[in-house]
């Protein structure tokens, strides 16, 4: 008895030392956005001698970071919302219709995961060019909907296969048509991989430096990862308003994670009481 105390007290000790770990640099991050430039570079892992708000108020003053910040926040929602329609339709059509071509059609969207788009940016770009999707938000919507769509579907047509069919069987018996089989019996049952595949795909597009930085020019079209880069200048970098920058940013990242991962967590209660 004393044994198993001990190693669960082992245990806890791991869990929270790798949090402490985990969250230090978030902490580091806004301790130092309370800081001035000066107390940064003198002193870098030290905490703040006195709270200060300045660097957010330059931040907000010197560039427009809450047109950067709506910028990301619609290309990242407007994403993953496409993302989740799209991926569930095509995985719920794989995964509960078997056809003569089903595999080969699974395998096409597979692709997309073996092939990087990054290789393929210059027919993409004269593609946008053509289009006349450069300097929009739609050029990086569409983008990161293709990037996403092969990985939503392979972790949701598992998930919709994982089902049993009697589910389905007794849904139809009552009435329910194709969309209603997925939309109140089944997609219930699969919160866990729509969280996943929510939380993958925000990061991403939240994140992603590349295709803004080809795609967009326009200033007002900026998303936050290129946006701040006006933060670094040539001989010197106001540190306080970059970390000031960054903790603002990181906020809808922890929001959709927090709220993803409460899903998560009622999705594998309900599939299990059920």
């Amino acid at each position: 008895m004393k044994t198993n105390h001990t190693v669960r007290g082992l245990q806890y000790a791991v869990a929270y030392l790798g949090a402490l770990v985990s969250l230090y640099p978030i902490f580091l991050m806004l301790t130092s956005s309370l800081k001035t430039n000066i107390q940064i570079l003198k002193n870098p892992m030290s905490l703040p001698t006195s709270i200060s708000f300045a660097a957010y108020s330059k931040l907000v003053h010197q560039i427009p970071f809450f047109t950067y910040f709506w910028n990301s926040l619609v290309v990242s929602v407007v994403s993953v919302v496409l993302i989740l329609l799209f991926g569930v339709m095509a995985s719920f059509y794989i995964a509960r219709y078997p056809f003569r071509w089903n595999g080969a059609l699974f395998f096409f969207f597979l692709l997309g995961m073996m092939i990087p788009i990054k290789l393929g940016i210059v027919p993409l770009f004269l593609l946008m060019k053509k289009l006349s999707m450069l300097n929009s938000i739609w050029s990086l919507v569409s983008v990161y909907t293709a990037i996403g769509m092969p990985l939503a579907i392979l972790i949701l047509t598992g998930f919709f296969r994982t089902l049993p069919k009697e589910l389905e069987e007794a849904a139809r018996i009552d009435g329910a048509s194709d969309f209603g089989v997925m939309w109140h019996v089944l997609l219930p049952l699969i919160r866990p991989a729509i969280g996943t595949v929510m939380i993958m795909n925000f990061i991403m597009a939240w994140n992603d430096f590349f295709f803004p930085l080809i795609f967009i020019q326009d200033d007002t079209m900026k998303t936050i990862p290129v946006g701040m880069l006006s933060l670094f200048g040539q001989y010197s970098t106001d540190l306080s308003m970059l970390f000031a920058g960054l903790t603002l940013a990181s906020v809808p990242m922890m929001v959709i994670f927090f709220l993803a991962s409460k899903q998560f967590m009622e999705g594998m209660t309900a599939g299990a009481v059920k």
